[in-house]
């Protein structure tokens, strides 16, 4: 059994040797504990998406695709002292960033976004030109002639897009206009919240065409961050009238093209739209935020197999030694052996999780993966 048909018979349920051992990445932090506790950096290669050979890691790959606006904004730097910089991303975005305790590209806490490049319909219609999905940069030079006989030779899962790329219908709104912008948007500015919808799902569709006549896909992944711990971040009325229609036409198409599988990401719990994702034709939803009460095994119980899902594994437990990690992972058993589930940390791991303690758990993942558990 290879990578591909492992991957798919986990999905749809039936036997495996094993089940797929996938996840996420680290903190730049912890990167930095884990040399002090003595790991050589250089030993990996740290893209644990496309999969970590050295810790066990099945593969995957991931058709280049760029979701940014082109042209990119221009980086501009409007204040810097010694402890945060402000400046305009590539995206358009005002941020106020900390440098103190900085490390491999990640920051401590979250950036201040300050600005964003949307605020009316003028601001959309100036900014609408550089979201052309047809744009020869958003693909990979020469893919049709170099890459696309090994795409279809494959024996391991294909992915169109790399994770935060194939941007979700909320997750694009929020970057042009702002958490709070967006939430007013949806009742100040129906008009324009419709139009920047619509665009958004002929981009996602235009976007992927070109690839997906030339080859099938595992799945394609939208990246939402839509919820909260509590909820979330707009009620399914509101989803309903503005998102839903696009997702279905955009599932519809992907599926039509042979996409197997439709997955969305999303942090925090968003159960009270999880019915109407799945009625849009999406199969799975990860990575299942612990802090939020996402417990994998209730949302088995109460969305059934139609909704695979990946991840819910607690970096929380980590951190509380070897004993916890293999009381978590046992909580897994029942949905290691019905199917349908790869159990993935719940976002990348933090600082506080020792490099002995996760090796433990990537040991004692292997043997649940494996049903020895």
């Amino acid at each position: 059994m290879n990578h591909r048909e492992r991957f798919i018979a986990v999905m749809e349920y039936q036997p495996v040797d094993y089940v797929p051992n996938w996840e996420l990445g680290v903190w730049g932090q912890t990167q930095d504990r884990w040399e002090t506790e003595g790991l050589d950096l250089t030993s990996l290669h740290w893209d644990w998406f496309s999969g970590e050979a050295a810790l066990g890691m099945d593969p995957k790959e991931f058709i280049f695709f760029c979701g940014d606006p082109l042209p990119r904004f221009e980086y501009e730097v409007f204040e810097e002292d010694d402890r945060t910089i402000t400046f305009r991303d590539h995206k358009g975005m005002v941020r106020r960033g900390l440098k103190e305790g900085s490390a491999h590209g990640t920051r401590a806490s979250m950036d201040n976004f300050i600005d964003f490049p949307v605020h009316d319909i003028d601001d959309w219609k100036a900014i609408r030109k550089r979201f052309d999905p047809t744009s020869p940069q958003r693909r990979e030079a020469n893919w049709d002639v170099f890459r696309v006989a090994g795409w279809r030779a494959r024996t391991h899962p294909l992915i169109f897009g790399p994770n935060c790329t194939t941007l979700g219908f909320y997750w694009w709104a929020r970057e042009l206009m702002g958490t709070e912008g967006l939430s007013y948007a949806w009742y100040d500015q129906p008009d324009l919240v419709h139009a920047i919808m619509e665009h958004h799902a002929d981009f996602l569709i235009e976007g992927a065409r070109p690839i997906l006549e030339q080859t099938t896909v595992e799945y394609i992944c939208m990246n939402e961050d839509m919820a909260m711990k509590t909820g979330p971040l707009l009620s399914p009325r509101t989803y309903k009238e503005f998102i839903y229609p696009r997702m279905r036409r955009v599932v519809d198409f992907y599926k039509s093209h042979g996409v197997r599988y439709v997955a969305v990401d999303t942090d925090g719990n968003p159960e009270r739209l999880i019915p109407l994702l799945m009625d849009a034709g999406v199969d799975i939803v990860w990575p299942l935020e612990r802090a939020a009460d996402q417990d994998p095994v209730r949302l088995r119980k109460q969305f059934g197999k139609s909704l695979r899902l990946w991840g819910g594994v607690d970096k929380r437990a980590l951190a509380r030694g070897r004993e916890a990690i293999d009381a978590h992972l046992r909580t897994f058993i029942p949905l290691i052996e019905e199917g349908g589930f790869i159990p993935i940390i719940d976002h990348t791991v933090p600082p506080d999780v020792s490099w002995p303690d996760f090796l433990y758990y990537m040991a004692q993942k292997a043997r649940l993966l494996r049903g020895e558990l």
